[in-house]
């Protein structure tokens, strides 16, 4: 664990597509249109989110001890105080995504080792309403290169399900590697699923990932 200098970081790209991208910690307010997306993408999300193997379906809305701290006014300020700690502290970075003024969804480096490691995982979701307009691998570009230039970080791991082809496309346009398949890796959904890792070091984009993402969308648009 180290302390992150310049931490909570807004990373903002203004002019890269139709309209800007805005990665910025996580504030109390804007606890209420996250879930509100969320809740509007379950069954999108929920493919794709980890599960409790020892917890049997519906458990937690059958706790009611679990459900009313879950209603508790005090969790957003609870959540977001726990969110800025990790981010100081170097254990985890999240930000949430902004396209054009509105909410559009998440982006989280976390099991960042640092030592002689210096890896970390990233995951990230988008509002199914937004995706197809390149948010996805703007948010990814913009955190990564936080990671590679301002923190230290040398190493980037991203496990995606087999049929998850969008996403899968998304880090495949920024040049991460194919590391293979690691099977059973992650509880989701009620089972364990497989997932393909896909990495990338920071020499393998000595110029950053956003500025490969750009160079790749001027030929494409060109084409």
């Amino acid at each position: 664990m180290r302390r992150i200098r310049g931490w909570p970081a807004t990373l903002t790209e203004p002019d890269l597509l139709d309209a800007p991208v805005v990665l910025r910690p996580a504030r109390v307010s804007d606890v209420k249109v996250r879930r509100a997306v969320m809740a509007a993408n379950d069954s999108w999300l929920r493919p794709l989110n980890a599960t409790d193997p020892d917890a049997p379906a519906g458990a937690a809305r059958a706790n009611p001890l679990v459900a009313m701290a879950r209603r508790s006014p005090a969790l957003p300020y609870l959540a977001v105080a726990r969110s800025q700690w990790k981010g100081r502290r170097g254990i985890a970075f999240s930000w949430v995504v902004w396209y054009g003024g509105q909410f559009a969804g998440d982006l989280t480096v976390w099991h960042i080792l640092w030592g002689p490691n210096r890896s970390a995982e990233v995951g990230y979701w988008i509002d199914e309403r937004l995706t197809g307009r390149g948010i996805a691998p703007t948010a990814l570009a913009m955190g990564a290169d936080y990671c590679f230039k301002h923190t230290g970080l040398h190493r980037l791991e991203a496990g995606i399900q087999p049929e998850n082809t969008a996403s899968r496309r998304v880090v495949e346009k920024l040049g991460f590697r194919d590391e293979g398949t690691r099977t059973g890796l992650v509880h989701i959904d009620g089972a364990w699923r497989d997932h393909v890792c896909y990495a990338i070091t920071a020499e393998a984009a000595p110029d950053g990932l956003l500025h490969r993402w750009r160079n790749s969308l001027a030929t494409s648009r060109a084409i």
